[in-house]
């Protein structure tokens, strides 16, 4: 019998003396060495797998090695369909920016929060902009006022070196 699959230890190459079996209905057949096991599981034309290789005495089941392969890829393929990745979307802007621009970078602001995107929204200073701290928080503010029917913030406005950070993502329905 050859592995199929080298996550699994299957048959032969199982090197414990003694394991706890598992029989191919599932009742337990208690704790019986290794070579016993695999005449069970030769009687019966199926494979001996190690489920639990870490468990004390091992744990191994007595079934068929390439359907059990296929159903753990199944789960793995089911559990990655429902995984959701988040996006985090960065808008920029600088301290001098003009009313007009807040409202374009708005508009895009609210596109990605509809589409499921997270948004970080930083404002970049300058020079000695650094130290006007509370106007970068003025233009944040006016971002969220702007954003509220669909935002959330998620983490206050924070300023971290020359930049001045918020993050908000979208309103759960």
């Amino acid at each position: 019998m050859k592995v199929i699959s080298k996550k699994f230890i299957c048959n032969e190459y199982i090197k414990e003396k003694e394991i706890r079996l598992i029989n191919s209905d599932g009742s337990q057949l208690g704790v019986i060495s290794t070579r016993e096991a695999q005449n069970m599981a030769d009687e019966k034309e199926l494979d001996l797998v190690m489920i639990s290789p870490t468990a004390n005495p091992p744990v191994c089941k007595i079934m068929d090695l390439g359907k059990f392969i296929y159903e753990q890829s199944k789960k793995e393929k089911e559990s990655k369909k429902n995984q959701k990745v988040t996006v985090i979307k960065e808008i920029r802007c600088s301290l001098t920016i003009e009313e007009n621009d807040i409202l374009i970078k708005a508009k895009n602001a609210r596109k990605f929060l509809l589409a499921g995107d997270k948004v970080k929204i930083t404002v970049r200073f300058k020079g000695r902009e650094a130290q006007l701290g509370e106007m970068g928080k003025k233009i944040l503010e006016k971002f969220v006022s702007i954003l509220e029917d669909v935002c959330v913030v998620e983490k206050g406005a924070k300023q971290e070196g020359r930049n001045m950070s918020l993050m908000v993502s979208p309103k759960k329905a």
